[in-house]
């Protein structure tokens, strides 16, 4: 089997299966496994793959067939122009969730002190510091497993100088338990369950299956976690600080009215890249 011929049989195997990208897994896949890049594989396409390489190709294509994400059978994903680490033990970070980081960043000065609830894998938190100098961070979320991902990611890219002189800190709690009483931050950030119990059941089998279901469970009406990060807030805010939710497509006007109800002042809406209601702010 060559190149070209794995590929084929890579992407017919998840076509069948309907997976909807089914080109470009096969295609990522099979760099993944043969350590060639996409340049490499058109040029020779010919080049055989070894029996090894065809055997650990045929595996993991089975298991994407199963609908296992991409990301979690490669343990990468790509974020705010980082590579993450990541499993079955934290959500995958979206495309959408750029969209808060990149509303914070115009917010977040150099040394600011940041506080990210229901962190997952740090993808939040460590964008910001990555891309500012000097912060310190904090990081909370109630999976012990979470944090040992975020602090994966924290560490790759400590060691590479990407968190410029800042400092990040993973610690397993629930919310505002996890810190001192006094403890003040510039900034909370937070994409916290926000999918109805009830509507958990439609997801995409690669969400609905495989990954955590207490990072997408909200409650009965999604917004249980917005609630109680906003009641406290305040008492984590220095004056003038700022708070930003992710959202769902329709809980803008909910999670703002949550906001004023915790006597926050500026609330806005921000819409991510397909024009959806993605982010909420304001400030204390």
């Amino acid at each position: 089997m060559n190149y070209r011929e794995a590929y084929k049989f890579g992407e017919g195997i998840l076509s069948d299966a309907g997976i909807t990208e089914a080109a470009l897994d096969a295609r990522l896949l099979l760099e993944f496994i043969t350590g060639h890049d996409r340049n490499t594989l058109l040029a020779y396409p010919d080049t055989s793959v070894s029996d090894s390489e065809a055997a650990k190709y045929e595996s993991i294509v089975r298991k994407r067939a199963g609908h296992i994400p991409l990301q979690q059978l490669t343990g990468e994903c790509s974020f705010m122009g980082m590579d993450l680490y990541v499993n079955d033990k934290v959500l995958i970070p979206r495309q959408d969730s750029e969209c808060l980081v990149e509303e914070a960043m115009r917010y977040v000065q150099d040394g600011s002190d940041i506080l990210d609830l229901c962190t997952g894998s740090g993808c939040l938190l460590l964008s910001l510091m990555h891309y500012k100098n000097g912060c310190r961070g904090v990081g909370v979320d109630i999976s012990a497993d979470a944090c040992d991902v975020a602090n994966i990611n924290r560490d790759r890219l400590e060691e590479t100088g990407g968190l410029n002189g800042g400092c990040a800190e993973f610690i397993v709690g629930d919310l505002y338990d996890a810190i001192a009483h006094d403890q003040k931050f510039d900034v909370i950030i937070s994409n916290p369950p926000y999918i109805r119990t009830a509507d958990i059941k439609e997801l995409m089998p690669e969400v609905r299956d495989h990954e955590p279901h207490m990072a997408l469970d909200g409650g009965e009406d999604g917004l249980i976690f917005y609630r109680r990060i906003a009641q406290s807030a305040p008492d984590h805010l220095v004056r003038g600080g700022r708070i930003f939710f992710e959202i769902g497509y329709d809980q803008a006007d909910a999670v703002s009215q949550i906001l004023a109800e915790a006597n926050f002042a500026d609330i806005n809406v921000i819409k991510d890249f397909s024009g959806n209601d993605r982010v909420v702010l304001a400030s204390c």
